[in-house]
């Protein structure tokens, strides 16, 4: 009966680790494009005041385009990993 709570606490650290480390492993790395400014390894949300707004996603996530500031408001497109668009409502960009 031991040995089964032994190996029951091992396989729940082993889970643990293993889905502590994937989370950091989705945070974008590369660079992201918005409006003017260029963002290293980005995570979050970038508003522009360029219009229009374009958006070079040399990321391996995709990021997704907002019609209103801070990530606000409806969802416009997605731009995926090594895509380059330009938005005529696009305000702002989330990225993971």
């Amino acid at each position: 009966m031991r040995r089964i709570g032994l190996v029951a606490a091992s396989v729940t650290g082993a889970v643990a680790l293993a889905l502590s480390s994937a989370g950091s492993a989705a945070a974008a790395e590369g660079t992201l494009t918005v409006g003017l400014n260029t963002y290293t390894n980005p995570s979050g949300c970038y508003t522009t005041n360029v219009w229009p707004m374009s958006v070079v996603n040399h990321t391996n996530q995709t990021a997704t385009v907002f019609g209103l500031p801070n990530c606000q408001g409806h969802r416009i497109m997605p731009v995926r990993p090594n895509q380059a668009r330009v938005f005529e409502f696009g305000t702002s960009v989330s990225i993971p």
